[in-house]
This record gives structure tokens, C-alpha cells and sequence, in this order.
């Protein structure tokens, strides 16, 4: 089942359930997917693409919560985090911090980055091992960590 027929039968399954915030988020995430299906592009949305488009839209989520947050909205920031819950539902298990730290390591020692100059080797490495697994901020803190304890 791709994400669209997954999105489709969660849409049926929220409307019928009554959860406004799971509607809203899902008729969002749909939004995206037909979008692209109109863009002109022609074929099927593939995996990398469909993690691509639910990352966008937890990266937005998270970035409103911080400014609500910043603005003293709590109203509009628990609404985000409860939105971004649900997307986090069709990502991947995120790693957690250790395990993170435990693969960059390990992707350092491959490619030999040990100082602060190699950051331009490591985090696009980094990233793309991690891609979906871990928060992108959250991995080049880690990055930097490795390379400036070394």
C-alpha cells in the first residue's frame, strides 16, 4: 500500500471518527500528494519522494511550534504538535539521540573525519544515511559534536 492509499484510508477512517485535528492533517498531507500528482510530472510519487513531502511538512510543523511557543501561543503550538504526531505516524521509527551518535560515529571513522574541517564530508554523508530517521538539526548537532570533541 502506498502513501496515498494509506492517506485515502485513514481520510475515511478520521471523518468517521469525528477527530477534527487528525482530519485537518490528513486532508493536508493529501493536499500535498495531489499537488503533485498535478504538477505535470507524470508518474507515481516514489518512496524517497513521499519521505521527502511528510518531512517538509514535520519540518514546518515543528518550525511554527517554536515561533507560537516564542510568542506565547501555547493554544497554537499544542494544535501543532498534536498535528505533527500524526504525520510522525507514516515516518519512519525516529532514532533516538544515541543511536544517532552511534552511526555518525561510525560513518566518521569510515570516511576519516576527525577535526572541524571535515564537517563538509561527514554531514552530507550523515544526512544521507540518516535521511528520515533523525531530525536534520539534531544530526548536525551531533556532527558538530564529534568533530569539535576531537
Amino acid at each position: 500500500m502506498n502513501l496515498k492509499e494509506i492517506i485515502n484510508q485513514e481520510l475515511k477512517d478520521s471523518m468517521k471518527s469525528g477527530n477534527k485535528i487528525r482530519l485537518e492533517t490528513i486532508r493536508s498531507i493529501r493536499a500535498l500528494i495531489l499537488e503533485f500528482e498535478k504538477s505535470g510530472i507524470g508518474r507515481e510519487l516514489s518512496v524517497e519522494e513521499e519521505l521527502k513531502m511528510l518531512l517538509s511538512a514535520a519540518k514546518k510543523r515543528k518550525e511554527s511550534i517554536e515561533q507560537f511557543r516564542n510568542a506565547g501561543r501555547i493554544e497554537l503550538a499544542e494544535k501543532e504538535e498534536a498535528e505533527l504526531k500524526i504525520i510522525e505516524e507514516f515516518l519512519p521509527k525516529q532514532l533516538s539521540v544515541e543511536e544517532v551518535t552511534n552511526e555518525i560515529k561510525k560513518i566518521a571513522s569510515e570516511i576519516g573525519a576527525t577535526t572541524k574541517e571535515d564537517f563538509p564530508k561527514l554531514m552530507p554523508a550523515a544526512v544521507k544515511v540518516l535521511k528520515g530517521k533523525a531530525d536534520g538539526k539534531q544530526i548536525k548537532e551531533i556532527v558538530e559534536k564529534i568533530l569539535g570533541n576531537n
